[in-house]
């Protein structure tokens, strides 16, 4: 029986639940009435519950679905998705760079106020350096993604690579512990340190090449309704997952942006977003407005709240360090700037570099950081967000630092190594910067399921990107 994952109403019921719990809605009666008719919990870390739910069960659930989705929640007005609102609670929203004469064709302009000025250029080593960065931190993450914090520990240990300096491998690793903690097996064959040939394909790196691609065909003043179209033509369904995979499904039932984010997706605050949000970074160089502006319309494809605030976070940052003018803890302030500061995402983004700075022990820091968060699920975009920030600021921006604390610290690893990577490769400047036991095993080479780009080096994404970006 062809097993459905991240789509099944009885799947997504469990995860809308939880999502109920965080986001203050009374869910009780609902909960209670599902558990009676013998509705399973979420999956905890797979996409589909091992045993295929009745028919009865399967119709409760999108019945149940639509009710959860009607209640009322008390988070509400701290957590607005819609982007002037955003901004209204925003009191250090970012100035806006006024646009350059070609700006695209169509769509909505960049929100907020103009002002004289033009923004820094981006060197272009710079982009070739992020683009590395990326792809470097994502593969060090894919082998232990989806395994638990204590498991990861126990097989870097094992193999005196704790604390995390480079590559996994399983030279040398005893019997048990493979068999306890088991490598992701989609990722084992291509991303432990005797494996690697190049950068293996990954969502991490299939919608930064979207994105690019976004602004190619549309310009800066892209719409929502553009990223949707543009994934029915480039990006298989099969390769999207989460709230991805939920609004691809609804596009195609006929459901539209913004509510194709919304509509039965449980998975709208997980970390989907934040990991398109780079090449509105980089081609916004100096500009955290226009950069957060860009990720929002994006990012409301699929996502909501604090799942857009994690894209509009990780863009502005991103930003900020494109200018090669400012320090990691600078890039993390101008990020939090475009964020709601009643949110959850920014309480926990202040929690985590308050930590991080006080804390010399990062394993201390990230036993807090489980501690504290732990109620959420790994791929949600809050502990998340918070971990890279804590990563970032713990290594003060340093790229292997950077990397390895983000992905030691576990939840959606290759995620948070990508994004940490993609951050710290901005700071760092050039691919010469970076250490060649990151950058010589990816042999300049990307794998993907994008046609166009499958096989494409770094340099020549740094060029393509470069045309994108912002200059005075």
């Amino acid at each position: 029986m062809l097993r459905l994952t991240w789509v099944q109403p009885e799947d997504l019921l469990g995860h809308e639940l939880h999502q109920a719990a965080q986001d203050g809605r009374e869910a009780d009666p609902i909960a209670a009435r599902w558990h009676a008719a013998g509705g399973p919990r979420a999956p905890l870390r797979a996409g589909a519950s091992a045993t295929p739910a009745s028919p009865y069960l399967r119709a409760l659930a999108t019945d149940l679905l639509d009710e959860l989705a009607d209640l009322p929640s008390e988070s509400a007005d701290d957590e607005p998705t819609e982007l002037a609102s955003v901004m209204t609670r925003c009191p250090d929203w970012p100035a806006r760079r006024p646009d350059p004469p070609d700006v695209g064709d169509g769509g909505t302009p960049t929100a907020g106020p103009k002002v004289p000025g033009t923004s820094p250029a981006v060197a272009l080593p710079r982009l070739e350096a992020a683009w590395l960065g990326r792809a470097a931190g994502c593969l060090l993450g894919k082998p232990v993604e989806k395994l638990p914090l204590h498991g990861i520990r126990a097989l870097a240990k094992a193999t005196g690579n704790w604390p995390l300096h480079t590559w996994f491998t399983a030279r040398g690793l005893p019997t048990e512990l493979t068999a306890a903690y088991p490598w992701n097996r989609r990722s084992a064959s291509t991303s432990l340190a005797e494996n690697i040939d190049g950068m293996p394909e990954d969502d991490d790196l299939n919608y930064p090449l979207l994105n690019l691609l976004l602004l190619q065909r549309h310009g800066r003043r892209f719409t929502t309704a553009d990223v949707a179209r543009l994934w029915l033509d480039e990006l298989p369904a099969g390769r999207t997952f989460t709230a991805e995979r939920v609004a691809y499904r609804n596009l195609l039932a006929g459901v539209e942006p913004p509510r194709t984010a919304h509509h039965r997706n449980p998975f709208r605050e997980w970390i989907g977003a934040l990991i398109r949000a780079d090449v509105h970074g980089w081609t916004n160089p100096g500009d955290p407005a226009a950069a957060a502006a860009q990720a929002h319309r994006d990012a409301t494809l699929t996502h909501t709240a604090n799942g857009v605030y994690a894209a509009m976070f990780t863009a502005a940052t991103i930003a900020e360090a494109a200018t090669g003018r400012s320090d990691i803890h600078a890039c993390l302030r101008t990020g939090l700037t475009v964020v709601p500061p009643a949110s959850r995402l920014a309480k926990a983004v202040h929690h985590a570099v308050r930590l991080a700075h006080s804390t010399v022990d990062f394993e201390k820091v990230v036993d807090v950081l489980h501690t504290t968060y732990g109620d959420y699920h790994w791929v949600h975009a809050l502990p998340n967000t918070a971990l890279i920030a804590a990563a970032l600021t713990h290594a003060d921006g340093d790229f292997s630092g950077s990397v390895c604390r983000a992905v030691s610290g576990g939840w959606d690893t290759d995620s948070n190594g990508a994004t940490a990577g993609s951050v710290a490769g901005l700071l760092a400047g050039a691919p010469a910067a970076l250490p060649e036991r990151w950058t010589t095993p990816l042999k300049n080479r990307l794998a993907t399921s994008l046609a166009d780009f499958n096989g494409i080096g770094f340099d020549t994404l740094a060029q393509l990107t470069h045309r994108e970006t912002r200059h005075p």
